[in-house]
């Protein structure tokens, strides 16, 4: 499902501890400091052509190398937000505990495709996807950017949130060690079907990586939601930029032998 923004980010604020969810298992210390001039440093890896050409494109440094991501204006999905290049900065700075060399990784609502760029560069297997009418411009910039540059091409494929989910990603065959989401979460009328894709997909062993911009009431209690069925922990906290860094995990559920 694809990203949808309406504001830029609010000016930077006082720097922030960052904090652990509630249900989080986190052991003090394991959380990253975190908000100005972090905040600074992930969104200067952004930088613009020196000239006007005839396509229209941003470019992002990752890995050490320029990633040159094309943009569409009438597509919500086709335009990258900040939320993506948060979630980049932390998989390429925190490869000694999240490394996704040889990984099976699963990103929904890739939209550009800068989180599935990266996650390739860094040497995970990664399956990228979104809405059909936004497969044409993801595929362009993940061939455009990968090419040549990693050990395993990325799939760039549909999902539509809740629909036909089993069918397309069948649990025995589609094992899953990530899944990452940066802006899927926002004033849409698909949050039960996402919630719905994010239980299906996270098995036992899977992790999800999850970046949030806060806008409206609906991304407070998608989290109050979210934390029914996920152990939540966070990350980062970027007042600056409004977006939270989530990691979750399925919670394990007791059975009434164990209970009693």
């Amino acid at each position: 499902m694809s990203c949808l923004s309406h504001a830029s980010p609010p000016a930077d604020t006082d720097t922030q501890q960052p904090k652990v969810a509630e249900d989080s298992s986190t052991k003090q210390g394991d959380v990253i400091p975190v908000d100005a001039e972090l905040a600074k440093a992930i969104m200067s890896r952004r930088f613009h052509p020196s000239a006007i050409g005839p396509e229209t494109w941003e470019g992002y440094i990752f890995s050490d190398l320029e990633i040159r991501i094309k943009e569409s204006t009438d597509l919500y999905g086709a335009v990258l937000w900040p939320s993506a290049m948060v979630l980049c900065h932390f998989l390429e700075t925190n490869q000694d505990k999240y490394n996704l060399e040889h990984k099976n990784v699963i990103e929904l609502g890739a939209g550009t495709g800068l989180v599935t760029i990266v996650s390739s560069l860094l040497g995970a297997k990664v399956t990228s996807t979104d809405l059909p009418d936004v497969l044409g411009n993801l595929q362009y910039n993940v061939t455009r950017n990968t090419k040549g540059r990693c050990k395993y091409i990325p799939l760039v494929t549909e999902l539509i949130w809740g629909q036909n989910v089993a069918e397309r990603f069948p649990r025995a065959t589609h094992c899953f060690d990530y899944i990452l989401a940066a802006d899927v979460v926002y004033a849409h009328p698909y949050l039960d079907e996402l919630m719905d894709t994010f239980d299906y997909l996270c098995q036992d062993s899977t992790q999800i990586l999850w970046a949030m911009r806060f806008r409206l009431d609906p991304e407070n209690s998608f989290v109050d939601r979210f934390q029914q069925r996920f152990n939540l922990e966070e990350l980062y906290d970027l007042p600056s930029l409004s977006i939270k860094l989530y990691r979750a995990w399925r919670k394990i559920k007791r059975t009434k032998e164990a209970a009693a």
